[in-house]
């Protein structure tokens, strides 16, 4: 995420003699600088006046360690991370700064115990600096779509890679055994006989080109041992099957950045990529006789279109609105133990009823959302002021990021009657069904519960109506 003048940084802690001593060496004498990259690979950079020196001056030398354009340099960002938080920073930021104050940022924008922040801010390389794509780089200008430079590439390839496998990008069956039969070729070439292919697969493992929860990667003993079954074989043979095909494309070896581009193409039809990644929690509808419930870790994505919230453990999205779909608002605690709250209001049905429905987002980290959302929907009113002029047909091109099945009719207002909802299995289309959600009609007639009191409407947010389809809708 990016810590904006939405939720700022503390202030910076009142130092001792001790520290003061400490900066000022750090002032006057060169320290070593580590920049990581996406794997395991890192810059290293002697640095004078670490203390002091900021992004913009690190990004010189980055780029001229790395042999980066200046063309090029805008697809790139620098991050603090840690296993608890990720923080995008800005040219004026200072680093050393920053990393002084990551403790006071773990409470304010995580909900991790004392003992884990404790644990985190103890290790010696938390947070490390990392050169990674900034959000938004694509749907700004879609950056890695332009660049020629091949090294340039491989590193916004090696990020979305990284993404793919970890699972934080979900993506259908046929989509992640493309991109994986493309990391496979770039490995290891094209033109691979079965024999040598399917060796050089069993070796590599499928881990190395599949996700994670796909591969069994992150199951464990027991997930280990049933892919050694038949599921392990299907994946395999359907991994080779598209390796064959990418093998028999052209009778000429492709350029060394045909499969990058096709690999970061395919990436950015996802409607998450380039997204703002924040952590929280929803509520779980109550299950059995006693009507138990409990919260739901997921992330939240947030593009310049929309709003997308996708299930950690599944790796599916359960929510997915553009900005003319919904309203939101950001609630703070009210007592002890209350947690801040993003709301997203979005049309829905109960029983054939046009409603009204509520999500609650639970996360320290929701102002910050919540101020990103109110960002983005300027940014957007402002280019549409813009193209007042510009004909219905272009509009429907904005629709390209959006999940199949979930394009509704333009010309459907707030309320409108729907046709017969069918569920989707693609795990990148909106789950509404799985939600635990506050409906209501429009007049605030209560179906299930109240909507909860809050300082202003939600409808004074949008400058037009809304519009909402979860899914597909059935012809006839």
């Amino acid at each position: 995420m990016e810590v904006d003048e939405c939720g700022g940084f503390p202030p910076e802690p009142s130092e001792g003699s001790s520290q003061r001593g400490s900066v000022a060496s750090s002032v006057i004498r060169a320290q070593d600088v580590l920049v990581y990259l996406v794997g395991d690979s890192a810059v290293h950079l002697c640095v004078e006046g670490v203390a002091c020196v900021s992004v913009q001056e690190l990004g010189r030398s980055v780029r001229e360690a790395l042999h980066i354009p200046d063309s090029a340099m805008d697809a790139f960002a620098f991050w603090l991370c840690s296993p608890l938080l990720e923080l995008q920073l800005k040219p004026k930021h200072q680093p050393y700064k920053l990393c002084r104050q990551w403790q006071d940022l773990l409470y304010r924008f995580t909900e991790a115990s004392e003992e884990d922040i404790s644990q985190v801010t103890r290790i010696d390389e938390c947070p490390y600096l990392c050169l990674a794509p900034p959000i938004f780089h694509i749907s700004l200008h879609g950056i890695s779509l332009q660049i020629e430079d091949e090294g340039v590439l491989r590193l916004l390839y090696d990020e979305a890679r990284v993404n793919i496998l970890a699972g934080r990008f979900p993506c259908d069956p046929e989509t992640w055994t493309g991109l994986g039969a493309l990391s496979f070729a770039m490995d290891l070439g094209v033109g691979l006989d079965d024999q040598k292919a399917t060796a050089a697969l069993r070796e590599k493992k499928l881990i190395s080109f599949l996700p994670a929860h796909v591969s069994g990667g992150g199951g464990g003993l027991f997930s280990t041992l049933r892919g050694k079954g038949g599921r392990q074989a299907v994946l395999e043979h359907n991994l080779l099957e598209e390796y064959r095909k990418i093998s028999t494309l052209g009778s000429t070896p492709p350029e060394p950045t045909q499969h990058l581009r096709q690999y970061l193409s395919t990436c950015h039809s996802l409607p998450y990529y380039g997204c703002a990644f924040f952590s929280g929690e929803i509520d779980k509808p109550a299950q059995g006789i006693l009507h138990r419930a409990g919260r739901k870790a997921v992330n939240v994505g947030i593009s310049l279109e929309g709003v997308y919230v996708m299930d950690i453990k599944e790796k599916h999205v359960l929510l997915g609105l553009r900005f003319s779909e919904l309203s939101w608002d950001h609630s703070y605690p009210e007592g002890e133990g209350d947690s801040h709250i993003l709301w997203l209001e979005f049309d829905g049905e109960e029983a054939g009823t046009p409603v009204n429905k509520l999500l609650k987002i639970y996360s320290k980290q929701a102002e910050l959302m919540s101020g990103l959302i109110e960002f983005c929907v300027e940014l957007q009113s402002a280019a549409e002021g813009g193209a007042a002029t510009e004909t219905e047909t272009d509009s429907d091109v904005s629709l390209s990021h959006q999940p199949a099945g979930q394009a509704g009719n333009s010309d459907r207002g707030r309320g409108g009657r729907r046709g017969k909802l069918r569920r989707q299995s693609s795990v990148v289309c909106s789950r509404v069904h799985t939600l635990n959600t506050i409906s209501y009609v429009d007049n605030g007639k209560e179906i299930k519960r109240l909507k909860p009191k809050r300082a202003a409407s939600f409808f004074t947010r949008q400058s037009q109506p809304p519009t909402y389809s979860s899914v597909q809708v059935e012809q006839g």
